[in-house]
């Protein structure tokens, strides 16, 4: 069994899964301002990702860690290369958490408005910034014989990258828009359904440039493989399933947008895992920075006894948090000072949904 294929296709499985199940929560920080016009309304929408949006997380974390382990000469110069982008994404992580905790720890509008503008600040840069590393990996960022990083901080946007990240930052609204239509009711389920259209139709655009630039770099023409055209086939589904009321195969739909829009840029990639843009030889390979035979033997085993108890948490946690969130609606309007920061309604099932800000 060739490992260094096999840790390239979990590393890949891994920033797959951080986009599918982060995407949503990034697309439900990011919307919260636009689905909620008050304080209330806005902490229904939050509060949908309460119970998942920490642990979806620690995907990134088994990401990076992952890469480290497997390709230490990849993570090596990529991470130094993209030294000052991580710092940013870094803050911007630890604002998006804190403002999830820091939001609801006084009662005062000025303080929520502002933890709320943050939230929303640090969901939309997070894809935005992490595609365009994902992408630059594609492009091609100045790397010397060595793998050394040789470019400065400007160099890290690319064009083909800046588009990388536009395109994840659209499926990820379009992936919480949905989201919050599916665990949502009242107005804000009603303002998140009407915001998946636009957004189902700048990502059929930003999915359709995306595929066709990264043939174009990659020299397989300019038809799209079966991945980008899985990509456009499940946002036109999501669209359609929207516009229908199915919030359900909508959120699938989006769930397969990403999958098949993030798999993509590795499947694309191979077999480098980064490419050199001073000399195609350069560029660094499965074979050049993997490591040894027996640390990826041992890590194999280790993935395969705890990979599926992770799915299993995963899908339990899920199921138990399944239940829509009661918002109000334009029949049952929030009587005056009730909007003061106390928990939203009770949700379907009766139990109070979890409590956030």
């Amino acid at each position: 069994m060739d490992l260094e294929l096999v840790w390239f296709g979990i590393v890949a499985i891994f920033w797959t899964g951080f986009f599918v199940l982060e995407g949503f929560d990034f697309g439900v920080g990011a919307l919260q301002v636009v689905v909620g016009k008050t304080d209330l309304e806005r902490r229904v929408a939050v509060n949908t990702v309460g119970p998942f949006w920490d642990g979806n997380e620690v995907w990134l974390v088994v990401a990076g860690a992952s890469m480290f382990a497997a390709f230490p000469g990849w993570y090596a110069t990529m991470f130094s290369a993209l030294y000052l982008a991580l710092l940013l994404i870094l803050a911007a992580l630890i604002v998006r958490g804190v403002s999830f905790e820091y939001r609801g720890k006084r009662d005062s509008e000025r303080w929520r408005s502002t933890w709320t503008a943050t939230l929303a600040v640090g969901s939309a840069l997070l894809p935005l910034l992490i595609g365009i590393g994902l992408g630059d990996l594609i492009y091609g960022l100045p790397i010397d014989q060595s793998g050394e990083y040789t470019g400065s901080f400007l160099d890290l946007f690319t064009p083909f990258g800046l588009w990388v990240g536009l395109t994840l930052l659209a499926l990820t609204l379009l992936h919480g828009a949905t989201f919050l239509a599916l665990r949502t009711t009242g107005l804000v389920h009603d303002r998140s359904r009407r915001l998946a259209v636009p957004f189902a139709v700048a990502s059929f655009v930003a999915v359709a440039v995306f595929g066709v630039s990264t043939n174009a770099l990659t020299d397989q023409g300019l038809i799209p493989g079966p991945l980008h055209a899985s990509a456009l086939l499940a946002v036109v589904a999501a669209g359609w399933a929207t516009r229908s009321g199915r919030d359900g195969w909508a959120f699938i739909a989006t769930t397969v947008a990403m999958a098949t829009s993030v798999l993509s840029i590795f499947v694309n990639l191979y077999p480098n895992l980064m490419v050199s843009s001073t000399d195609p030889a350069f560029s660094l390979t499965l074979t050049s920075t993997a490591s040894s035979a027996y640390a990826l033997r041992v890590m194999t085993i280790t993935a395969a006894v705890f990979f599926p108890l992770v799915l299993l948490y995963q899908g339990w946690s899920f199921h138990v948090f399944r239940e829509r969130i009661r918002g109000p609606s334009a029949k049952t309007p929030v009587a005056a000072g009730v909007d003061n920061g106390h928990l939203p309604p009770p949700n379907e099932s009766g139990a109070g949904p979890t409590a956030i800000g």
